[in-house]
């Protein structure tokens, strides 16, 4: 079985206290850091740019892993390549050309990610898994933390794991949105080996992060 890796979301953090908590998760072991981007147009809501990534990009060696959740998706990829995003994920929703702005992306020597709302077929990018380094699968609809987790998704899941298996492919398989500690082998079982996490490691257990960090790799 493939190691289990943990990309907490910024988006639960205390946003006044920002490189001090991106401290405190590498300091725990987390993986990752998972940074939403979100334009206020692609989905409902307004989060951080290529500045706050930027300044932030000092203050830790951890992987940058960026969901764009913005539209259109290519005019703004160079920007957070430069601010120093180690992985970028699109819709391809956002995006006229999805081969275009995934070599746009490659250019920038950065691992690409392609990502799936709940009710986007695995059948839209197909033709794209052997170009991919990594699929995000959403399991709550994009645009605000704290949703609760859909559980139809883990068909989704199970179906991209068999075709990533069928097929030979090498991507990383990421599931976003209410993962918490009972849900989280479900999504592992199902094929996952990335799982995003907010409030369940900010909030649970009196915000004790290594320990929710830990239990969500493990249990």
């Amino acid at each position: 079985m493939e190691k289990i890796k943990i990309s907490p979301s910024i988006l639960s953090a205390d946003f006044s206290q920002l490189s001090n908590e991106i401290k405190r998760l590498e300091a725990a072991g987390a993986d990752m850091i998972h940074v939403d981007v979100m334009d206020g147009h692609f989905v409902p809501n307004l989060t951080i740019g290529p500045p706050v990534i930027k300044s932030l990009r000092n203050h830790t060696k951890l992987i940058f892993d960026v969901h764009l959740m913005i539209s259109p998706v290519h005019k703004y990829i160079q920007n957070f390549a430069d601010a120093g995003a180690d992985i970028i994920t699109f819709h391809p929703e956002a995006t006229e050309d999805i081969n275009e702005t995934i070599n746009l992306i490659k250019k920038n020597k950065i691992k690409v990610g392609i990502s799936l709302n709940p009710k986007t077929p695995i059948d839209i990018i197909e033709d794209y898994l052997n170009k991919v380094d990594l699929v995000l699968i959403m399991s709550v609809h994009p645009g605000f933390g704290g949703q609760k987790f859909m559980p139809e998704v883990i068909k989704k899941i199970k179906k991209l794991s068999d075709k990533k298996i069928k097929q030979n492919l090498n991507f990383d398989i990421e599931v976003d949105g209410g993962i918490n500690f009972s849900n989280s082998k479900l999504v592992k079982d199902a094929g996952a080996n990335i799982l995003v996490s907010g409030t369940t490691i900010f909030k649970d257990n009196n915000g004790d992060i290594k320990k929710n960090i830990d239990a969500l790799r493990t249990e």
